[in-house]
Parts: C-alpha cells; sequence; structure tokens
C-alpha cells in the first residue's frame, strides 16, 4: 500500500478555510508527474483536482471531485483529503493513456494557461463548465464540425440566463418576458462570449499542433449587431440619492464605485495600501485584464478615500461590511436593487450600471475617451467607442465650432433672403 502523503493545509477542512481564495490551485506532489490540487472558492464547497506532468513544463488538469467543506465525505460525489488522494494515485495510469483528444482536455489545459499566467480564469471556467463540457466536452477535436459548433452556438442563445442553483439540484432558468427583444439580443451577447471562449481554447492547442485544422470553428460566425446595449447610467442627480439611499456600509461601497469606475470585485479587493495620497491614485492589483492598474482619483474621491483608510493599517481591506467582514460574490446585488427603489431610480440598474455611471458622465463631460480607457483598465479605445462613443458627440462638436477655421461672416440678409428663395449655395 502507498504511503499516505500528509499536508497541514489541505487534510483538513478548518486547515483550507483559512486559505486564500484565488484562481491557481494549491498543490501538492503525490508521486511522481503526479499532483493533488485543491481550489478553495468564494461561496461553496472546494473542489479537488489531479495535476499530471506531460513534459516540457506542460501539465494536464482534471477535476476529481468536491471537497468536504461543507458536508461529510461520501467517498464517490464529496471526498476528503485522503480520498481525493487514493483517487489521484488510481487515475494516472488511466489519464496519462495518449487517447484522442478532446473538447474538455483543450479546455482544461486553456484554463491551466490562464491560472498559470496570472490571469483571470474565474469566468472563464464557470461559462466553460455550464455551456460547453457538458454539451461538447466528450467530443473527439478530430471530429468536432462546424455544424455541430454552429447548432450548439444557437442553441446557446435560445436557452434562458441560468440562475444560481445548489450543487446536484436541478438546473433553474430565469423566467424573462421579452416585450422589446433585448432579452433575446443579451442571449445572443452571452453566447457570442462563450463561443469566443471555446475558439480561444481551440485555437491554443490547434497553434500548438494538437489540432490538424481549425475549420470547425473558423467558419461559424457569431451573431452580428448585437454588441451595442442601451447603456442605462445614472445622472448626477440620481447618483447623488442613491448614495443617500443606501445603507451606511453598501453606501461606501456605492460611493467607491462612482469616484472610481472600478468593478465589484475589484473594489472588494482593494487594501487600505492600495491608496496612494501623494498621487492620489488606487492600485488595482487584480483587474478582470490580470494586469494591475492605477485609478487616478478627483479631489473628491481622494478626500473620500482619505477617510475612509485614515488610521488603518496597509493591510486591512478597504471596502467591508459595518461587523468587519469582506464583501463576497453577489452580496451587492440585494442591497443594489433596495437602495435603487428607496431612491426612487426606475428602472433599477445593476451594480455594475456604477462603471458605465462614471464613464459615461466623463465622456460628456469632455473627458477624452483615451483617458476613460486607461482608468477603465481596457487595452484600447475598442470597448469604450463602442459604448461610449456616441455620448462624446456633444464634445466633438464643441470642440469644432470653437477651433475650426473661420471665413469670415456671412452677411445676415443675404441668408435670411437665399432661405427665403430656396436658392442652394454652391462653392
Amino acid at each position: 500500500m502507498a504511503r499516505r502523503i500528509k499536508d497541514a493545509n489541505l487534510q483538513s477542512r478548518e486547515a483550507r478555510r483559512k486559505l486564500k481564495i484565488r484562481d491557481r490551485l494549491y498543490v501538492r506532489a503525490i508521486d511522481k508527474d503526479v499532483a493533488i490540487g485543491y481550489r478553495r472558492t468564494k461561496s461553496g464547497a472546494g473542489t479537488w483536482w489531479m495535476r499530471i506532468y506531460l513534459g516540457a513544463q506542460k501539465y494536464r488538469f482534471e477535476p476529481i471531485g468536491t471537497a468536504d467543506d461543507l458536508s461529510d465525505a461520501d467517498g464517490v460525489a464529496i471526498l476528503d483529503f485522503w480520498q481525493a488522494q487514493a483517487k489521484v494515485r488510481e487515475a494516472p495510469r488511466r489519464a496519462t493513456t495518449k487517447g484522442p483528444l478532446t473538447v474538455a482536455d483543450v479546455v482544461n489545459d486553456y484554463v491551466a494557461f490562464l491560472e498559470a499566467h496570472k490571469k483571470s480564469a474565474i469566468d472563464v471556467r464557470r461559462r466553460m463548465d455550464a455551456h460547453v463540457l457538458p454539451v461538447l466536452g466528450d467530443i473527439e477535436c478530430s471530429a468536432l464540425t462546424a455544424e455541430r459548433v454552429h447548432k450548439w452556438h444557437l442553441a446557446l442563445a435560445r436557452q434562458p440566463a441560468m440562475l444560481r442553483t445548489a450543487r446536484g439540484a436541478k438546473r433553474q432558468y430565469r423566467k424573462v418576458v421579452d416585450d422589446d427583444g433585448d432579452n433575446a439580443r443579451a442571449r445572443k451577447v452571452s453566447a457570442n462570449r462563450v463561443l469566443a471562449m471555446l475558439r480561444a481554447a481551440l485555437n491554443r492547442a490547434w497553434r500548438a499542433g494538437k489540432i490538424s485544422s481549425d475549420l470547425a470553428w473558423r467558419r461559424v460566425q457569431p451573431f452580428k449587431s448585437v454588441e451595442i446595449a442601451r447603456q442605462r447610467f445614472l445622472t448626477v442627480a440620481e447618483a447623488q440619492r442613491l448614495i443617500n439611499a443606501c445603507d451606511p456600509d453598501f453606501r461606501a461601497l456605492v460611493r467607491a464605485a462612482l469616484e472610481t469606475g472600478c468593478r465589484y470585485g475589484e473594489l472588494t479587493r482593494l487594501t487600505v495600501a492600495d491608496l496612494n495620497l501623494q498621487t492620489g491614485t488606487l492600485t488595482v492589483q487584480q483587474s478582470k485584464s490580470g494586469r494591475p492598474r492605477h485609478v487616478v482619483l478627483t479631489d473628491e474621491g481622494r478626500d473620500f478615500f482619505g477617510r475612509l483608510c485614515a488610521g488603518r493599517a496597509g493591510h486591512e481591506v478597504m471596502l467591508r461590511h459595518d461587523d468587519g467582514s469582506p464583501w463576497r460574490s453577489t452580496q451587492q446585488s440585494r442591497r443594489m436593487r433596495e437602495a435603487c427603489e428607496r431612491a426612487h431610480i426606475s428602472p433599477a440598474i445593476p451594480f455594475h450600471g456604477l462603471r458605465h455611471s462614471w464613464a459615461s458622465l466623463a465622456v460628456m463631460a469632455g473627458m477624452p475617451l483615451m483617458v476613460v480607457a486607461r482608468n477603465l483598465g481596457h487595452v484600447d479605445l475598442r470597448m469604450v467607442q463602442e459604448h461610449y462613443g456616441h455620448l462624446a458627440s456633444d464634445y466633438v462638436a464643441d470642440a469644432i465650432r470653437a477651433n475650426a477655421p473661420r471665413f469670415g461672416m456671412v452677411e445676415q440678409a443675404s441668408t435670411a433672403m437665399l432661405h427665403r428663395v430656396g436658392i442652394a449655395m454652391r462653392p
């Protein structure tokens, strides 16, 4: 019998609760070229993974079960550390046998690549697990066809939005009455986003020579002209009413979003040390793109964050509940709906609408799109031009009227006469 490998950080649920939540796995080598991995999640039980070394600094990752973080282990679906270790020991020979490359293999390798390069893989992993692996995961890449991918893409666009469902329970979907077609547009946008993620995973395998042709997914076109949504943003007066209508701890979170344009996840990960009062900036260490950025604050923003962080240690979480606990995933949704209702903001906007509000108000005030893009964390102008470019039209018009060349005054009487008789002026 193989010797059991101990690990103080993984072998008990109490120890695992103390681990920091991160995209990368916590790994413990079990045998030659094979290791057990654990991922702690923000909500729910963590998951056990198997990592197999393939050579040339490449690894294969496979999920093997749910950790016994919340429920007692049953040895099948819920595993404790020792059961997961035993399962890993049994699996290497079967897993390392060179067989047909499946879509699931490609997806798992792609997610592991994102995690290894410290890019945010949470959204990619969730969408792949929910929409790709259940339908396409078992298909061999060599057998994947454009027709199969096309049908999957169409079905995904017709499927209602998923609701959060307890593990093991029947999948629940959102019931939406689509009167104006905007819900159908949103579902197509979501389907396009998942298709882009699947393409990225398959393209990476194709460029590595693991797949002979990319025609199966290159021939599938995303839905056209669906990306432009009707952006709902707050006016300054609405933003002030919303801030006043919030509970005290949520008020700080809302104010921080309106002052910075940061995403909810970026704000909840800020620490006191991320504020630099000398430069008037916030450092977002973990962004969606995986790259840190510095958000420039206004004088009001600097004063607000200065008061928020005064007298606190640098390692402390900057924005938190009144009892000192950090904000968790989705905890903002209900609070936002209630605050909008109290502030008489109808229709209510989601928390992400505060980011749109910052960008929209900044563009309408004349801030150059490149500056907006930089503060929001976009690598180029494409997203900003797509969503906010139309708001800059007044700024462009004012700039042209102020700076375009003049060629002398046209006589008022002549202009009035020409308009009356309907004569067109020609050069």
